[in-house]
Parts: C-alpha cells; sequence; structure tokens
C-alpha cells in the first residue's frame, strides 16, 4: 500500500508513519522539512508549506490512500484535495473531538453525536473555532470523496513524543510522590488515546478501505483523574496522596482537568473504533513509556501546570 502522510514528523503523525512503515506500506511524506527533519531517512519526502498553499510538490505521483494530520482550517484541506484530485484512493482525515456539541452529551455517546456548526470565515484557531473549523474540513472531506472518505476523532493523545506534555505533567510529578494538587474532584474521568493505538488504528482502516467516522478513544478501562495519577506514581515506585484543590485556583486549561459540566465528553464511547482494530495500551504501559522517554530528554520544562512552589502554596491551604 503507498500512503502519502499530510504531516508525519511530529507526534501523531510520526507514531503513524513509524506503523505504517511497520506494516509494510510504502510512506511519502509531505511537509515543510522544519520539523523531525532527520526521522525516517529513507522514507521520500515532498516540500511544501500548507499555510502558504504551495502544493507544488505534489503535482505527480498516486497513493492508495492520504493521511491528513495536518489539516486545520478548510483552506488546508481544500488545496490539498485540488492537488491530489483522483490521484489518491482514500482520504482519512485527522479531525478530533472538539466537533461535538458541548451540551445534550451523555456517558457512552458515539459517533453519531451531534457536532458542533461549521465555521469558515475564520482561519484563527482558538478554543471556540477549533472544533467548528474541523468539523468545516470533515464536510469538506465527504463532499469530495463521499464513500473514500474517513474519518477519524481522537481524544486527548498521549504517548512518548508528545509534544502538549499533558499525560507528561502528572507522569512527572507522580514520580516526585508526597502530596499531589489536584484540581478537580478525584472522580473526574479522563479519556486518553496512546498514539500508537491511534495510529494502529489509522493503518488498519486504510488497510481494510473502510469508510466512516471512528472515535479514538482510551485506555483500556474507564479511568478517573485519581486513578491516572495513582497509576503514574505505581509506574513510577513512588507513593502519593491525591489532594483535590479548587479549580479556579488555577488555569483553565490544566492538564487533563475538564469541569464537570464536561466530564460525559471524557466517557465517549470507543466501540466502532475497537471492532475496526484499535487496540487498547493499557494505561500503566502508555505511563512508563511516557516516563521512560520524558527522563531520556531530560524532563525539560513544561510550561504549563503547576512549578512546586505554586503546588506548595494551594496544598498549605487544605
Amino acid at each position: 500500500m503507498r500512503i502519502l502522510v499530510l504531516g508525519g514528523t511530529s507526534f501523531v503523525g510520526r507514531a503513524l508513519v513509524d506503523d505504517a512503515l511497520r506494516a509494510g506500506a510504502e510512506v511519502t511524506l509531505f511537509g515543510r522539512g522544519r520539523t523531525g527533519s532527520e526521522l525516517f531517512p529513507h522514507v521520500p519526502r515532498r516540500i511544501g508549506d500548507r499555510d502558504t498553499g504551495d502544493y507544488t510538490a505534489l503535482q505527480d505521483g498516486s497513493w492508495d490512500a492520504v493521511v491528513d494530520v495536518s489539516g486545520y482550517v478548510p483552506r488546508h484541506v481544500g488545496q490539498a484535495m485540488e492537488a491530489l484530485g483522483d490521484r489518491v484512493g482514500r482520504y482519512l482525515f485527522i479531525s478530533s473531538h472538539a466537533v461535538y456539541a458541548r451540551t445534550g452529551v451523555g456517558p457512552g455517546s458515539d459517533e453519531n453525536t451531534p457536532r458542533r456548526p461549521p465555521v469558515r470565515d475564520t482561519e484563527d484557531l482558538n478554543e471556540e473555532t477549533y472544533g467548528p473549523l474541523k468539523a468545516a474540513c470533515e464536510d469538506d472531506v465527504l463532499a469530495r470523496y463521499g464513500s473514500r472518505a474517513t474519518i477519524v476523532r481522537p481524544g486527548k493523545v498521549v504517548g512518548p513524543n508528545d509534544v502538549q506534555n499533558g499525560l507528561t505533567y502528572w507522569v512527572r510529578r507522580a514520580a516526585r510522590g508526597g502530596r499531589v494538587a489536584l484540581p478537580s474532584r478525584p472522580e473526574q474521568p479522563v479519556q486518553v488515546i496512546d498514539s500508537r493505538d491511534l495510529a494502529r488504528l489509522v493503518v488498519q482502516l486504510l488497510v481494510d478501505d473502510r469508510p466512516g467516522a471512528f472515535h479514538a478513544v482510551g485506555p483500556a478501562e474507564p479511568t478517573t483523574m485519581s486513578e491516572l495519577i495513582t497509576t503514574c506514581a505505581q509506574v513510577a515506585g513512588s507513593q502519593v496522596e491525591v489532594v483535590p484543590v479548587p479549580a479556579e485556583a488555577v488555569s483553565p486549561f490544566f492538564p487533563l482537568i475538564r469541569p464537570e459540566s464536561m466530564w460525559p465528553t471524557q466517557q465517549r464511547s470507543p466501540a466502532r473504533a475497537r471492532a475496526a482494530g484499535m487496540p487498547a495500551t493499557p494505561l500503566a504501559v502508555t505511563v512508563a513509556d511516557v516516563l521512560a522517554w520524558d527522563r531520556a530528554r531530560g524532563e525539560p520544562p513544561l510550561g504549563h501546570g503547576l512549578s512546586r512552589e505554586e503546588e506548595a502554596k494551594l496544598l498549605a491551604g487544605t
């Protein structure tokens, strides 16, 4: 199978290319060549820039499938489809759970959950526009490729090489042990998907030439924030006490924390993706691999979460 990956050298794309190569696929990468240029030295690269609309490098060639990892606004997707036309068999778009409506959602929601209205009049990516822009991208892919379109909607993706460092914060914090400040209730549900499970799903969907929309969520068993922190500590060999602190005392975008009104969005059904071949890596395995990767890179500053001093002040009030 010949696969063109739009993106492919950062986090999700990197895992995807790894899996595709292991499966014996012939992979071609398209991107600016600035990120991960040392990766996959034997994989052909086409250099271009989606921000400027430079798809000149894709004027020739054909592929069985394209995986769009780096499409965030309708212009990106529209220009890619115009450049590729019918020289690709299947167009698989990596979307997001942010496309879904935020109210009226119950636990176990599936891929038929109502989406937010698509947005096309901006390319400013923020909390309010990210999901609606992705929804517009989905619509455009479906309109152009029909039964040759596949949509994958990941939840929070975690694992080694995670540039957002969401799980990494909790892995690192739990490894220190002691009293751990949690700006939420311990029973808050949390869904994270190992990047390698997401990659395996994507490649399997391409191999099976399967259309439709699929949730990519994990881990294997329903998990709460308290259980996640405890798992991180167990993997690191430390002891922790999870201490709830006021959510309003921290940034509203604190790693993996969601307001209670959004807890059902952390309880989506993985049934369709599981049936299509998505594996379920145990959370402890993902945590162990993140811990090893983070230590190997020297545990650089994360840029979010609580510093030791900030956490000590919050805990002093409990």
